[in-house]
């Protein structure tokens, strides 16, 4: 979605101030903002809905778990469908559908992924999630720090997250766990509040051009999807299971 030092999936028209025109205007910013939080409350109803049907439907568990190729198909698909949104913006542009199927599988992938944990855990990490994800919005628009700057900083974060990922294949440790998880909350907690300045623009060194509203919604999405997973592994591995 980017400009090597300005976001991390590659793909989106981001510059460094091109676009404080297209935002001067507050109506077509707050048009862009609504249409992008709309998307996202629409994308998160979708996956909760997915994950309570997990979570609360016997059959349901006992047919992932006997199907594991749907989940690596549903991965594979999810993987797919980002990248062609990154590069390809005549795929971003063909809404709903494409958000329709990301969310699916997406949606997918976690109810099978919450279906291994407790439920009283999962429901926890959502509400958890939910306040988290609430506060930092609320900062990102309040602040005066221009977070969107911090993009390569970022960037270089995840990849050694990634590491970290690889290594815990090896190394089995509660300790690591909660800390390899914290970590990864953390940076998603701080990719959600440079993605939301983003979206917000004006005056900000980056910023997404107002069509880019699928992108948008997109990134938002996923940072709020992997803040979910990190701290539900906090929250399962601060417990022992």
């Amino acid at each position: 979605m980017y400009d090597p030092e300005a976001n991390k999936y590659g793909g989106a028209d981001y510059s460094q101030f091109d676009n404080t025109m297209a935002f001067s205007d507050s109506s077509i910013r707050a048009g862009f903002i609504r249409k992008v939080y709309a998307i996202l409350l629409g994308q998160l109803v979708i996956t909760m809905a997915f994950i309570c049907f997990f979570l609360y439907c016997e059959p349901v568990q006992e047919y992932a778990r006997n199907h594991v190729g749907l989940f690596y198909g549903a991965l594979a698909v999810t993987f797919v469908t980002m990248i062609a949104m990154a590069c390809c913006e005549s795929v971003r542009r063909q809404f709903p559908t494409n958000m329709i199927f990301l969310t699916i599988c997406e949606g997918y992938l976690l109810g099978a992924v919450s279906s291994v944990y407790n439920k009283d855990e999962v429901l926890m990490a959502v509400g958890i999630t939910a306040v988290v994800v609430l506060a930092i919005t609320i900062f990102a628009f309040q602040t005066k720090y221009d977070f969107t700057m911090m993009g390569g900083f970022l960037f270089v974060a995840l990849i050694i997250l990634i590491c970290f990922g690889f290594l815990m294949i090896f190394f089995h440790s509660r300790v690591l766990s909660v800390v390899y998880a914290s970590l990864g909350a953390l940076i998603f907690a701080m990719y959600l509040v440079y993605d939301t300045q983003i979206m917000m623009g004006g005056g900000k060194m980056y910023s997404i051009s107002p069509e880019e509203y699928i992108f948008a919604a997109l990134n938002l999405y996923l940072d709020i999807v992997n803040l979910f997973l990190y701290i539900l592994q906090i929250i399962s591995a601060a417990r022992g299971d």
